[in-house]
């Protein structure tokens, strides 16, 4: 039977995730040393666990309202506050979501109408040019580049623009680069999004993990506010990938037609996992704090350790990823990743898999123990010293 000619155009389009790829064939190799998936090595903090046991021994296993919990969005809307200076009323404006994956397929399926254009800052995340795919719109990608520090610039943004542009996917700290925007460089772009009468979706998922800079959340821009969708979650600064949650904050118009999308897709987050976040975003800061100044020691000793094998390499200043160029090894991005696997056991990602601006690039996450970090920068040196 063909079954391909019952799939939809726009799913057979999308093409599985390189990252998976390299992941599935690490697996494989027991020996190997695995750079590849952004997801803390740390477990999430005993009293997250603990509120979450207490949750299922107090019975709370029913569904939740649509939007979460009430006391998690007030406590989401009070963390958005003190740590960002982001106002947005819990019953109206804050949606819990199954991570920040569903807030950004939920926020694109609401904005984009067939053919709508989203522009979409590259290297970006693996997912994003697919789920715009999904939602019906064509995805834009618009280059960022070494340079610049993987910054955006809005000359550069706007040479994409065009009459059918209608989002902008924002996402600084940025995945894979690990590069960040400052509160300037945002106004830059703040002043494209009004001339064009853009929509912002910005996944704001690496906020807690900067490096010597303060994270601007870009709805505090002037005006942008009202033409913003911040999306965050708990995976990554509270070491909770696997209990998938996540938030999305919107003005209420907004929010409003986002939850018919969540409404009929998934019903509610976890119970359980949203009596967990309510602990995390209550007692969890020392944790956040504790597990980003380790990732700051293993940063450090990457960036420094890569630098001196003669790889060139942009300072993260945010996220958990360094994305050095290997233009001078003679390889392309997928050769350099796919040898690097079979001959020295280091998976690491093709930059390629993030766009075409990040060929001639390969992320390293070090989201992993110092140990295999190690492990690994000796044998990339080995790699390097050999081809």
């Amino acid at each position: 039977m063909d079954y391909k000619k019952y799939v939809a155009d726009r799913v057979k389009d999308v093409k599985f995730s390189t990252i998976r790829y390299f992941f599935n064939l690490v697996n494989q190799m027991p020996e190997a040393i695995s750079l590849c998936i952004g997801e803390p090595d740390f477990v999430t903090p005993i009293h997250i666990c603990e509120a979450a046991k207490k949750a299922l021994d107090d019975g709370k296993t029913s569904y939740t309202p649509n939007p979460g919990i009430l006391e998690l969005r007030y406590e989401i809307a009070h963390y958005l506050k003190r740590r960002f200076g982001l106002s947005y009323v819990p019953e109206k404006e804050i949606i819990v979501t199954i991570g920040a994956s569903e807030a950004i397929d939920i926020a694109l399926r609401t904005l984009v109408n067939p053919g709508d254009e989203v522009l979409i800052p590259e290297p970006s995340f693996v997912a994003y040019r697919p789920c715009v795919t999904l939602a019906g719109g064509k995805p834009v990608p618009v280059p960022t580049y070494f340079e610049d520090g993987f910054v955006l610039r809005p000359d550069i943004l706007e040479r994409f623009v065009t009459p059918k542009s209608k989002v902008l996917l924002l996402s600084y700290p940025n995945n894979p680069t690990g590069a960040v925007m400052n509160r300037k460089q945002l106004e830059e772009i703040g002043k494209i999004v009004e001339k064009h009468d853009l929509i912002v979706i910005t996944d704001e998922i690496y906020a807690e993990l900067t490096y010597g800079v303060e994270h601007t959340a870009f709805a505090t821009i002037p005006g942008m506010w009202e033409r913003t969708v911040t999306i965050s979650g708990f995976s990554k600064a509270y070491s909770m990938t696997g209990w998938r949650l996540g938030y999305l904050a919107a003005p209420a118009e907004l929010a409003e037609e986002m939850l018919k999308v969540h409404q009929y897709s998934v019903t509610c987050a976890p119970t359980m996992a949203q009596y967990a976040a309510v602990e995390a975003l209550r007692n969890g800061d020392a944790d956040i704090e504790r597990m980003r100044e380790e990732y700051n020691k293993r940063r450090i000793y990457l960036y420094t350790s890569l630098k001196s094998m003669g790889l060139e390499c942009f300072e993260p200043k945010g996220a958990f990823y360094i994305f050095p160029s290997i233009k001078n090894t003679g390889l392309s991005s997928e050769e350099f990743a796919e040898r690097l696997l079979m001959e020295k056991k280091v998976a690491v990602v093709p930059g390629s898999a993030f766009g075409e601006s990040g060929q001639g690039f390969v992320r390293l996450a070090y989201a992993t123990s110092m140990a295999n970090l190690e492990k690994a920068v000796e044998r990339i040196g080995e790699f390097l010293k050999e081809i």
